[in-house]
């Protein structure tokens, strides 16, 4: 005959799946996403005889590169300044998505071992 969880148990994990649908509404909030970053740089030309060369504040751009890794490789893309906060957006959305998972995957291991120590402390008791 299967053991009843005590009222505790039961709250414990009611509230650990309030959390977790709370955690997977976080994922509904989501946009349109990509993993990388967008560096916003001010390069120096080739050219010795320009100011860029030696006073930092006159150098050219600025210059906008969304950079990400695939297979071990970092791949650059040049962006202009309009599709720049696009990708900015986007990159804040993918750290968002993995801050959203790992609260997600934290909440269930716990619950998971909460609902182990039950069952098996059911089993040992019959």
């Amino acid at each position: 005959m299967p053991k009843k969880r005590s009222p505790s148990t039961v709250v414990t994990l009611e509230r650990h799946r309030q959390r977790f649908d709370e955690f997977k509404g976080e994922l509904q909030q989501l946009e349109f996403f990509c993993k990388g970053t967008v560096l916003r740089r001010m390069m120096r030309c080739g050219k010795p005889q320009c100011a860029c060369q030696k006073d930092p504040a006159k150098r050219h751009g600025p210059y906008f590169q969304w950079t990400y890794n695939v297979n071990g490789k970092t791949v650059t893309v040049k962006l202009t300044a309009e599709t720049a906060p696009l990708y900015q957006a986007a990159a804040r959305q993918y750290r968002k998505l993995k801050a959203s998972l790992h609260r997600l995957e934290r909440l269930s291991a716990t619950a998971l071992r909460q609902e182990a120590r039950f069952i098996q402390s059911a089993r040992r008791r019959t």
